[in-house]
């Protein structure tokens, strides 16, 4: 099945890529800084990553759910 979750193809890669930039001492901290990285996340990176899920819907629909990502 086609990943067209916007969170997944679009914003996970940042979000990851902000919470670790220091190592993790624990849990609590890991959670902690997933939610300060997600509430800091600017309104335009959710909005690119809605357009991309349009686009990728649309490939989906072209090919009838097959893969797609080489059209996107």
């Amino acid at each position: 099945m086609p990943n067209n979750n916007p969170v997944d193809y679009c914003i996970w890669g940042r979000v990851q890529q902000c919470v670790y930039q220091k190592p993790v001492k624990d849990v609590d901290e890991l959670k902690q800084r997933f939610v300060e990285v997600w509430s800091g996340l600017r309104q335009t990176v959710v909005d690119d990553a809605i357009d991309e899920w349009k686009r990728r819907l649309r490939a989906c629909v072209r090919v009838k759910g097959q893969h797609f990502e080489h059209l996107v």
